[in-house]
């Protein structure tokens, strides 16, 4: 039997983020020489790339970065929370950030291709997944630009890295910008105004709301101002600048930013897996 403890089984799994059985084999082929255990751990990851390929990969975390008036945004997706949370992932979640940052990446492609130590983007993600011993992947990278941009990045668990991830490109007042940057992350806006819905959408909503309310029965005479108000109500649910405001639902988001003399020119939010 190979000569480690508990506490180099520990040590493994913490630094390659790979599970506990894993690792234990790891240590048991190399003797209990965790250099090599490590190393073995990274040659059998690689070899399982093609056997990766096909899982789902609801996991992960969300990274932000704001340089001068641009703001960038990426998911980094794995397969469990367990590697989600791992040192190595969330470090290569920050690498690339600063990899997409430093090329001056616009959308996933170029993201892929940005030089990380030496190799691509994607290299080194093959590389960490093969370590991690699950699929990595980057799945999404947005980017916006203004006079100025706010980041906001929420843990839907204390357990977990950053889950929700939201950039506000905006012209005037930070705290504003702020608080709805926030407000997006609570309400999951789809778009920033009415005029970017598609007319084919709003007709298939109108259409919903006619049927729904000749199926309940509403009075012709009145259909008009249903099907009005509850299309409203669609704009009012998925339009950012018509939702109530979260600190003051009294309020729309327009009002708010009108009152502090704001004004968002775009938005983007991540939720992992989503």
């Amino acid at each position: 039997m190979a000569n480690y403890t508990a506490a180099d089984v520990k040590a493994l799994r913490e630094k390659s983020g790979a599970g506990m059985m894993d690792c234990k084999g790891a240590l048991d082929e190399a003797n209990g020489d965790p250099e090599k255990a490590f190393e073995l751990l990274r040659l059998k990851g690689l070899k399982g790339v093609t056997k990766r390929e096909g899982r789902a990969t609801s996991n992960g975390l969300v990274v932000a970065r704001v340089s001068g008036g641009t703001g960038y945004l990426l998911e980094l997706a794995c397969e469990t929370d367990f590697v989600a949370k791992a040192e190595r992932f969330v470090a290569l979640g920050e690498q690339i950030a600063d990899a997409i940052v430093a090329a001056g990446s616009k959308d996933l492609e170029s993201a892929l291709s940005a030089s990380l130590n030496g190799k691509t983007v994607a290299d080194a993600i093959n590389d960490e997944a093969a370590i991690l011993g699950e699929k990595a992947e980057l799945r999404r990278v947005s980017v916006v630009s203004d006079v100025a941009v706010d980041a906001y990045l929420h843990r839907t668990s204390k357990d977990l890295p950053p889950q929700v991830g939201v950039l506000v490109a905006f012209d005037g007042n930070a705290e504003t910008a702020h608080d709805v940057a926030v407000h997006i992350a609570a309400f999951s806006p789809s778009v920033l105004t009415r005029e970017e819905i598609s007319a084919e959408t709003v007709a298939t909503e109108r259409r919903i709301a006619e049927e729904t309310a000749r199926n309940e029965g509403k009075p012709e005479a009145a259909l008009v101002k249903i099907v009005e108000g509850r299309v409203n109500g669609y704009f009012k649910e998925n339009v950012l600048l018509e939702q109530d405001f979260a600190k003051d639902n009294k309020l729309s988001v327009q009002k708010v930013l009108d009152q502090s003399g704001t004004k968002v020119s775009a938005f983007v939010r991540f939720r992992v897996g989503a």
